[in-house]
């Protein structure tokens, strides 16, 4: 049986995170979503999602603003971060990862997508899970 989430998508326009929630919720996925970057880091701190998946252009804090705030967190420093975003260039995809993200893509999210996020948010999740048993 495939591993169920509790999953939370902050992207500043409301169709899309709604669209992406559907999908996920679909699989049976448990999914929250937020359309700013205070926003997502209130749900996040009353929610404790295993996988978060952030835009980066957020009308208040940055994505990489927000990734940086729920690494805070002590759930957050398990957490699963992808980066899903417009920006694209090699500079943008560093920056992500500096600031904590766990992958980075491009929008949109389209179903494809967010499964890639889930199988690479499992396998990191198996390989802690071996790392810790040894």
């Amino acid at each position: 049986m495939p591993t169920r989430h509790r999953i939370l998508l902050v992207d500043d326009y409301p169709d899309a995170a709604e669209i992406a929630c559907v999908l996920l919720s679909i699989e049976g996925h448990e999914c929250r979503a937020a359309t700013s970057g205070y926003g997502g880091l209130e749900e996040a701190r009353r929610f404790q999602p295993d996988i978060a998946i952030l835009d980066i252009g957020l009308p208040d804090l940055s994505g990489y603003e927000l990734a940086r705030e729920l690494r805070r967190l002590e759930h957050g420093r398990e957490m699963f971060l992808a980066a899903i975003t417009g920006w694209g260039q090699p500079a943008d995809r560093t920056r992500a990862f500096e600031a904590g993200f766990d992958y980075h893509v491009l929008k949109p999210a389209d179903h494809a997508k967010l499964h890639d996020i889930l199988t690479r948010a499992d396998a990191r999740a198996a390989t802690s899970a071996a790392r810790d048993r040894s």
